[in-house]
């Protein structure tokens, strides 16, 4: 009865993971169709590692990227003495 269950338990999970990740990967508007069938067929096709990796490659694109609003470093100039010529 244990084996039945865990047989149960990682296909609901296979399911889930995969389900999810298909829904996330069909509402992307950066990625086109033929891009979304692939990325899906993986995501069903290769159980698991394909969902989770695939889901995280997209989310670290969605990470915003931080610019800096001053070129340089500061106040410093090269010689690292301040703008006023004190250390």
């Amino acid at each position: 009865m244990d084996t039945l269950f865990i047989i149960y338990a990682a296909l609901a999970v296979y399911f889930a993971i995969s389900l999810a990740v298909s829904v996330f990967l069909a509402k992307r508007d950066d990625l086109d169709m033929v891009q979304k069938i692939a990325q899906i067929f993986l995501a069903w096709f290769i159980p698991y590692i394909a969902a989770i990796a695939i889901w995280q490659f997209h989310k670290s694109q969605d990470r915003p990227i931080k610019m800096h609003s001053e070129f340089g470093g500061g106040p410093r100039d090269s010689s690292g003495a301040g703008s006023d010529g004190n250390h």
